[in-house]
């Protein structure tokens, strides 16, 4: 039995789809409120902050996925994640089976310095402390040695379906809009992001590899590394249209944040747009040397191909 904690995220749900289609059918999905991806899928309702639930939820697995994910609010990730995870964690030792985590990069210097796995923490901000913190607890767990643990962390997302990140909402979602897509700070620092599928292929062949365990794996990314500006061309080229795109400054997004929540929880991130974002996943690409990674080229078609056509 494999389990995905927090199931109804964009990646839970293709890490589901990639666990059914390549390693097993004997597939549990747990949330408040999980939802099958498959019909062979097994539903279990649990409050991860509840550590009995969390307990009995996770009982009979042998390899348990951490995906929980929880909206970008400062109070309920220091209140809330650090809990999700130890009951996650404690569940899994209970249970005996093996734990995997996806993380993201919050905790790493927002500078223009290459991103291996031997980074050191140097979180900013309140959320990157949470995330440091977080990332410390499983390091921890896997030193212990009870359970074999793995990490896969990735960069900022884009992607199809339900994808939740900068990119999404401020440059493909106004894109689909017939918007004015919108770019933070600059546009002429490279960005290495993660095609969403790609991130989950990834997380579970690193679930499915008993060699893998005990390391930490920067999940495979294109290494092309657009610029923010290259990136908004090339969707442009794949429309067919001429697509102007605006920068929001500094400036812009404070004055933004005096009267956006969502626009100031994300302020703590602005630093990492002033700097060429320059993460390393060579390490995954020599281990798994069949996985295809996405183009940018190929995932912005796939997105925009019906846009386009309508």
């Amino acid at each position: 039995m494999q389990t995905i904690l927090g199931a109804t995220g964009q990646i839970a749900t293709e890490l589901a789809r990639e666990l059914n289609r390549t390693f097993t059918e004997d597939i549990r999905l747990i949330s408040r409120n999980p939802r099958k991806v498959s019909a062979s899928d097994t539903l279990v309702a649990a409050d991860l902050l509840d550590a009995n639930q969390a307990a009995k939820a996770v009982k009979g697995s042998s390899i348990v996925y951490f995906t929980a994910g929880l909206p970008p609010d400062t109070q309920l990730w220091e209140t809330q994640f650090p809990v999700m995870l130890q009951n996650a964690l404690d569940a899994t030792r209970a249970a005996d089976a093996s734990f995997v985590y996806f993380d993201n990069t919050y905790m790493y210097p927002q500078d223009d310095r290459l991103l291996t796995e031997n980074t050191p923490f140097e979180p900013v901000g309140r959320k990157g402390r949470v995330r440091a913190r977080m990332a410390s607890m499983v390091l921890q767990e896997m030193e212990r040695g009870d359970i074999p643990v793995v990490i896969g962390r990735a960069p900022e997302f884009y992607g199809p379906g339900k994808t939740q990140s900068i990119t999404n909402t401020l440059v493909i979602d106004n894109l689909k809009a017939g918007k004015t897509p919108r770019v933070p700070v600059r546009d002429d620092t490279q960005r290495t992001l993660i095609w969403t599928p790609d991130a989950s292929r990834a997380l579970a062949s690193l679930g499915n590899t008993s060699d893998a365990f005990g390391q930490t794996w920067h999940l495979p990314c294109d290494d092309e590394r657009l610029t923010s500006k290259q990136f908004v061309t090339l969707a442009s080229q794949i429309l067919g249209k001429d697509v102007t795109y605006k920068i929001l400054g500094k400036l812009t997004l404070q004055a933004v944040g005096l009267i956006s929540k969502q626009v100031r929880e994300l302020r703590e991130l602005l630093p990492r747009y002033e700097h060429d974002n320059l993460f390393d996943s060579s390490k995954y690409k020599q281990r798994f040397p069949d996985f295809k990674v996405t183009t940018y080229r190929q995932g912005l078609t796939q997105i925009l191909n019906e846009f386009g056509s309508s």
